[in-house]
């Protein structure tokens, strides 16, 4: 049952609405303006006020101007009800806020078809408030659902390239973990080589000075004490390189693979872009020469590990799109004083117009099956519009291809800037 909340000083005037109200209503009742105040922020929460605008202490407008002024109450329809038939006094209540006037003295048909209106009126308004906040908060889990599903795509993807590339990454690790394994094998004939020499020096043997040196000095001769120490240096030297390679390919690929990658920051475009043509070394290192012409640029404030899934689907398709031998070409600019423009060009057998006109369907793939999911360069293109860039292909057959990625150099700031224009137009 609607609530209805009647304030009035008078108690003849509170007895008569009351009577006529409580067939149809639950009703509560008021004989003051602070009783209205208190009775209004209280449960159960009237659906609707009849208000007396001439009561002593606090009149009615200043009553409804508190009620206004509460979030709490805001919503709450107030009908003033006076005895004041003056054009002033009602703009001066419908200025304040008030939804309506009823005039004394009171005609129960008017009244109750008033007050059935508002109420009828704020339920409809009710109603539709519940739905906009049930749509709002569906729209926002489908949002969360759709962002979930995109990371995911994402992130198969990321392991789909990783998984394409595994064979060429599996040899460049097992390339310098097989010269450091050796060179460890070599070390330990060295290491027993340079003891025998130390046991010879330590021994103590009944001879003079000279012949002891003299033979010290032929088994240091035998053993080749000079080419060994030499060589126990470049061997190290050697080995510690492989290891650092192995180490920086394995940092790169958990770069590209790693989960986390929705977290906005400022990052270096060509440690990005090196490390990515570090995992990608093998797909073009035998057939392709890579040329890199990085300009001077400045962080980027960017998503690293989704740029660098771009580069990673740029130069893959750059050294599969050459038959035979070819180059490939990275390039960084600074466009302007707000953009910088990243290029990949191939030497490759180029795109139809055709092709170029589906490139960026999802699932559309020139490749053979198993060599590609469709997928890389509509993720490539979410991913620049996402900062709000944009790519661009041009390609003339048997001539080559080139990718161009133009990307703000803070987008976050640029959105920020059009939120505030936009709010005050």
């Amino acid at each position: 049952m609607k609530v209805i909340l009647v304030v009035d000083d008078d108690a003849t005037n509170l007895r008569t609405l009351g009577e006529l109200l409580r067939p149809d209503y639950r009703v509560r009742l008021g004989g003051s303006g602070e009783d209205a105040l208190r009775i209004a922020r209280s449960e159960p929460r009237p659906d609707l006020i009849l208000l007396d605008v001439m009561m002593p202490a606090m009149d009615g407008y200043e009553v409804l101007r508190r009620l206004q002024a509460d979030e709490a109450t805001r919503g709450i329809p107030v009908i003033l009800v006076t005895a004041l038939h003056d054009d002033d006094s009602e703009q001066r209540g419908f200025e304040l806020g008030a939804a309506d006037f009823i005039h004394k003295p009171i005609r129960a048909a008017v009244t109750l078809s008033r007050i059935r209106a508002h109420i009828d009126a704020k339920a409809a308004r009710d109603s539709l408030q519940r739905k906009a906040q049930h749509m709002a908060r569906r729209a926002e889990q489908g949002e969360q659902q759709l962002e979930s599903t995109r990371q995911q795509l994402l992130q198969s993807e990321r392991m789909a390239s990783i998984g394409q590339l595994s064979a060429g990454i599996a040899h460049e690790i097992n390339n310098p973990v097989g010269f450091v394994a050796s060179n460890l094998a070599a070390l330990e004939r060295y290491l027993d080589d340079l003891f025998a020499i130390a046991d010879a020096c330590a021994a103590d043997a009944p001879m003079p000075v000279e012949q002891r040196l003299a033979e010290l000095r032929s088994l240091m001769r035998r053993l080749e004490y000079d080419y060994l120490k030499q060589d126990v240096l470049d061997l190290l030297a050697e080995s510690r390189e492989g290891v650092e390679r192995v180490r920086q390919i394995v940092a790169d690929m958990k770069g590209l693979a790693h989960a986390g990658s929705s977290r906005w920051q400022w990052a270096d475009l060509h440690e990005g872009l090196d490390s990515t043509l570090n995992i990608a070394r093998n797909e073009f290192k035998h057939h392709c020469t890579l040329v890199k012409h990085y300009g001077d640029l400045p962080h980027i404030h960017c998503i690293p590990s989704q740029l660098n899934q771009v580069f990673m689907n740029l130069v893959v398709n750059a050294a599969q799109a050459i038959e035979g031998s070819g180059e490939i070409t990275v390039t960084t600019e600074r466009v302007d004083e707000a953009t910088i423009r990243v290029s990949v060009a191939d030497t490759g057998k180029g795109i139809s117009p055709e092709g170029l006109s589906h490139l960026f369907e999802p699932f559309y793939t020139t490749k053979p099956v198993g060599q590609g999911t469709g997928l890389g360069l509509t993720l490539s293109r979410e991913i620049i519009e996402r900062h709000r860039g944009r790519i661009t292909v041009s390609s003339e057959l048997d001539k080559g291809t080139v990718f161009a990625l133009t990307l703000p150099i803070d987008p976050l700031a640029g959105a920020e800037e059009g939120a505030a224009a936009e709010s005050q137009a």
